[in-house]
């Protein structure tokens, strides 16, 4: 299990964080929204031992991430992936995974990419050529490659087209069924109700409401979380 428990963070005089506790379990979507400087950003930079939090405990699998061993259960996708543009997905699906001290024979990686229904006539064409949605599902593939628990994302769907979004949620969905956990920082109420299991909305730092969504609308979060902001 992911867990938050307690956690604070301050620099200098702001309080970025403020005794935040929640959980993901294994196969769970928790979507935390929230506004710029809510505090999103700062709980996933923890979870990826970034940076330490001024109190409070951050946790995977029971061990604290101020240990570096949790890093092998976890993988991360950024707001936009950084890859390699003059390498084609194919080459950088192999190059991040031999980084990560994983060895994949072609057509394992290929299959990888099958997973994340990459299209066939982009694995050998540069990553430069990509669109967004395309390079997320190269850095779906390195999660995959890795064998993560968790999956940590920073706003994967800013600036996908609506084709790009529905199969990113699918594919998201797949990950849960398989047992994947994911802590999603987003600003797409939609997105949040479609893909998560369950929504947390973060204000100055703190957590002050959460949500399942087999109980809430699109609707009914927007106007709560229009209310809390």
């Amino acid at each position: 299990m992911l867990e938050a428990n307690n956690l604070s963070m301050r620099y200098e005089d702001t309080l970025a964080l403020k005794d935040l506790s929640f959980t993901v379990a294994p196969g769970e979507i928790f979507c935390l929204l929230g506004q710029n400087g809510a505090g999103k950003t700062t709980t996933i930079n923890i979870f990826l031992g970034l940076i330490k939090p001024t109190s409070g405990n951050a946790l995977i699998n029971g061990v604290s991430t101020k240990e570096k061993r949790t890093r092998v259960s976890i993988a991360y996708i950024p707001e936009i992936v950084q890859l390699y543009g003059h390498l084609s997905g194919l080459e950088n699906l192999d190059f991040f995974t031999r980084l990560a001290g994983f060895f994949y024979t072609k057509v394992a990686l290929v299959q990888l990419l099958k997973k994340t229904n990459l299209q066939e006539e982009a694995y050998s064409k540069r990553l430069s050529t990509y669109s967004k949605g395309m390079r997320q599902k190269v850095g779906i593939a390195i999660a995959l490659a890795k064998k993560a628990s968790y999956i940590l994302m920073d706003e994967p769907t800013s600036g996908l087209d609506p084709k790009a979004s529905v199969e990113f949620a699918e594919i998201c969905k797949e990950l849960s069924a398989d047992g994947v956990g994911i802590l999603m920082a987003t600003h797409d109420i939609f997105n949040a109700v479609n893909i998560g299991s369950k929504i947390g909305i973060m204000r100055e730092g703190a957590l002050v409401h959460t949500a399942e969504t087999s109980e809430i609308s699109a609707q009914e979060l927007q106007d709560l979380y229009i209310k809390t902001i």
